[in-house]
């Protein structure tokens, strides 16, 4: 039997700037999103018994499998290839915390196609980018790991070099969750939304800072528009920016709608600094955890013959 395996990385936000409500209902937005090494790990083989469609198995994960991006990826991907394998089996080792503005769901969902197209041998990027769209606004950019530059609703994309020198990263999980939903209709509440002119300003500046490998950008566009409703819907949010902040960040910032916070660590010893902040939160509930940066490689698809 053969199985395919891959990787789905989690993704930060390197700035996030949120604009109008869209006639689909989707906010438009500005914002860098960056892979990094803590992920979860998909595989992909042949369904065992007699069943009609293919199966997901995904521990710690509730509501119905048909719910799953993953899954759903898996479902779109035959559609749209017209691929009549066999059914398969889809599973679903999950590392990156759920709802935690990671990305963790996207992410697999572009591991899944992914595989897909590897197991099938067909689907171009074109072809599973125009599946991503579908799926959500962070799924477009985790198709292929490393580090774009997304406007739209998330499904404009440039790609941006990886940074030129490390980039350390501390993750602090949160013991709550928060909906993506949620945070947007506490942030609408508020009424900070930019207007075009002003994203369009902030996606030109973000590229020129980026378009030579910087670690980071400058610290006026490391900002996340949605920091504020997230925590007034999760106040404990503040004490994690300020661990990360004791524990020697030079930048730390909520990640996506939260409630996940980073700390960041660029410049001489980045990935030693990250790693000495993660040691000192040993005891935190969740652990903290010291990730890297990471590019398209890291998610290729292997094969497994069995």
């Amino acid at each position: 039997m053969t199985v395919w395996r891959a990787l789905a990385p989690a993704k930060i936000n390197l700035g996030l700037f949120v604009g109008p409500v869209r006639t689909d209902g989707r906010h438009q937005l500005v914002t860098v999103m960056q892979s990094i090494s803590l992920a979860d790990e998909l595989t992909l083989s042949d369904a065992q018994g007699q069943l009609a469609d293919d199966e997901l198995h995904c521990p710690g994960v509730e509501g119905p499998p048909t719910d799953n991006l993953a899954l759903r990826a898996l479902v779109a991907f035959r559609a749209q290839s017209r691929w009549s394998a066999p059914p398969k089996r889809l599973s679903v080792e999950k590392r990156v915390p759920i709802a935690g503005g990671l990305g963790g769901g996207s992410g697999d969902a572009g591991a899944a196609l992914r595989l897909a197209a590897a197991a099938s041998q067909s689907g171009d990027a074109a072809m599973l980018h125009r599946i991503a769209v579908t799926l959500g606004a962070d799924v477009p950019a985790q198709v292929q790991p490393g580090r774009w530059l997304a406007s739209g609703a998330g499904e404009v994309l440039k790609h941006l070099p990886a940074p030129s020198q490390p980039l350390g990263v501390l993750v602090l999980p949160s013991q709550a969750t928060l909906s993506t939903a949620a945070v947007y209709a506490a942030f609408e509440e508020i009424g900070v939304s930019r207007d075009a002119a002003q994203l369009e300003r902030l996606e030109q500046e973000l590229a020129a800072v980026l378009q030579d490998g910087a670690p980071l950008p400058a610290p006026h566009l490391l900002h996340n528009d949605l920091q504020r409703a997230a925590r007034r819907l999760c106040p404990s949010i503040g004490q994690a920016l300020s661990e990360a902040t004791r524990a020697g960040a030079d930048v730390a910032l909520l990640s996506g709608s939260g409630p996940t916070v980073v700390g960041l660590f660029a410049g001489g010893q980045a990935l030693t600094r990250a790693q000495t902040a993660a040691r000192r939160l040993s005891g935190r509930t969740p652990a903290a955890v010291c990730a890297l940066t990471v590019d398209a490689a890291f998610g290729a698809p292997s094969r497994l013959d069995q």
